[in-house]
């Protein structure tokens, strides 16, 4: 815990618990940061900003953490691309706060970049809990929210401490802070019962030049490769796949060409513009965002260079609250011959299959509803431990060679 005189000191945590911890914090940094610029909040954007001070502890308790574990020039060696993990960590937080920061210090942002959003994108807010509120002293299981109203906590601002991905035994306390994620009329039931207040949401906004609306479409495309980039770069290291680690790799070349597209259509919508400055909060965001894609490299860079994954970060990954599984589709199997989308993985899982291994070694990045399954086939996802449960008992799962 960091002393409040802002000092950090070493604490005898293990490696794997602190990675675990960086993994978790830094995948919902991304999502937040992104989710506080396509909703305007300045609200989300501090939570960013929270998390990223958070994150600079756990930096330097896990280099503390490994420092005290060399011991040789041979666990140097062996833990030189563990140090490349925790630093790829450090640099995705980073870029998430510079993203915030283009909300909290009103940089430049168009209102276009909420047209951006795909229709059916889910709503992000922050509450806080008030002491008349009846969902106070309750356990999620028991308020049963996802189910009722389609809204999930996915994080709690406690005091000084976060907990990230609740589960259904988490208690909500007077004062919590909570992220929500779920549709519009969901989302204003939970706000209402946790604040007494109606929940208003976001003016629609304007439409722009064509441009313009290129460039923002550039900059989602960019932010959802990034996204999967880290989570692949996660896969490559928790499985040892070089396949995957050059999949990453691959990624992160089509984000720089996607920003090279970007600087273009933002400097031809600046050359129309009657205040060119009030555009340069995209370029903040391209930047950070190709930041990230970089940050998955590296998360990468072990395997990509033949030094295998060390037991340590497998293990965090492992062990992190939103996991990653590799399943085999059996024959005759729920998933057999079928799509993902006809199956709704993720409306009967929870989980997101994010990569497809086809028996020759073929990969499928970032499948969608139409990719079709067959026994065979390896799946790549990432969910909750329940959720991956159920995708292995529909899948069949037999263990992968």
């Amino acid at each position: 815990m960091e002393p409040a005189s802002g000092e950090v000191e070493y604490e005898p945590r293990s490696v794997k618990e602190v990675l675990a911890e960086m993994k978790d914090t830094a995948e919902l940094l991304i999502d937040l940061s992104f989710s506080a610029v396509f909703h305007g909040s300045d609200d989300i954007a501090s939570e960013v900003l929270a998390l990223e001070g958070k994150m600079d502890v756990l930096e330097l308790q896990a280099r503390m953490s490994l420092l005290m574990a060399a011991r040789s020039t041979e666990d140097a060696e062996e833990l030189a691309p563990v140090l490349g993990v925790v630093g790829a960590a450090e640099k995705i937080s980073d870029a998430a706060g510079d993203i915030a920061k283009v909300v909290l210090e009103d940089i430049g942002l168009p209102q276009t970049m909420r047209a951006a959003l795909p229709e059916a994108i889910e709503t992000l807010v922050r509450v806080s809990i008030g002491e008349s509120s009846p969902l106070a002293s309750q356990t999620l299981g028991r308020l049963n929210l996802e189910t009722e109203t389609g809204v999930r906590v996915i994080a709690i601002h406690r005091g000084g401490d976060w907990i990230m991905n609740p589960d259904r035994d988490t208690d909500l306390r007077v004062d919590d802070r909570l992220l929500l994620r779920g549709p519009d009329e969901g989302i204003g039931s939970v706000y209402e019962q946790a604040t007494g207040e109606k929940y208003e949401p976001p003016e629609p906004p304007e439409a722009y030049d064509t441009d313009l609306e290129r460039a923002v479409d550039s900059i989602v495309l960019m932010k959802n490769m990034s996204e999967l980039a880290v989570d692949l770069a996660y896969g490559s290291v928790l499985f040892d796949s070089t396949d995957v680690a050059e999949e990453v790799v691959e990624l992160e070349a089509e984000v720089d060409a996607l920003q090279s597209r970007f600087e273009a259509w933002v400097l031809q919508a600046a050359s129309r513009a009657d205040d060119p400055v009030s555009l340069r909060g995209l370029v903040h965001l391209a930047n950070s965002t190709e930041v990230i894609s970089d940050a998955a490299v590296e998360i990468s860079e072990g395997v990509l260079h033949g030094l295998g994954t060390h037991p340590v970060v497998e293990h965090a990954v492992q062990e992190s609250d939103e996991v990653i599984v590799r399943v085999t589709v059996a024959e005759r199997s729920d998933f057999d011959g079928v799509t993902l989308g006809n199956e709704q993985v993720e409306t009967e899982t929870g989980m997101r299959v994010i990569a497809v291994r086809r028996p020759h070694d073929d990969w499928v990045i970032s499948p969608g509803p139409a990719t079709e399954i067959q026994a065979g086939d390896v799946l790549l996802a990432k969910g909750t431990r329940s959720g991956a449960e159920r995708l292995e008992e529909l899948a069949g799962v037999v263990e992968p060679e």
